[in-house]
């Protein structure tokens, strides 16, 4: 039973890592702020002076794509790392809660001789 918890844990880690909120959040900041970057880019001189002659699609792509290469460069940066268990330098193990000793018990035969 303790070998399926410990296979399940590693999927689990594995998944955790994938599913990083900076990856997603960076990647819609980046495609948007293109978007946006396209769309200013492409504006007529009607829809400036709609925005009091400020090209807001323009500006606002920038600062967008800005923000998600800044998400995207953090988690580059800084991955998601497991916890270390400091007391053994070692990576927990899920589902193992229980120590065994030695010689107290871990075989229905340790102990008895034939003989």
């Amino acid at each position: 039973m303790s070998q399926q918890t410990a296979q399940t844990s590693a999927p689990k880690s594995a998944a955790a890592k994938l599913f990083d909120l900076r990856v997603l959040i960076g990647g819609l900041f980046t495609f948007y702020g293109v978007v946006l970057i396209l769309a200013g880019i492409f504006a007529s001189a009607a829809e400036i002076q709609k925005a009091s002659g400020i090209n807001i699609n323009l500006w606002m792509g920038i600062g967008m794509l800005i923000v998600g290469l800044l998400f995207l460069l953090w988690w580059r940066l800084n991955p998601l790392q497991r916890p270390v268990d400091p007391a053994h330098d070692t990576e927990p193990v899920a589902g193992i809660t229980a120590k065994t000793v030695p010689g107290k018990g871990t075989s229905a035969f340790e102990g008895r001789r034939d003989g």
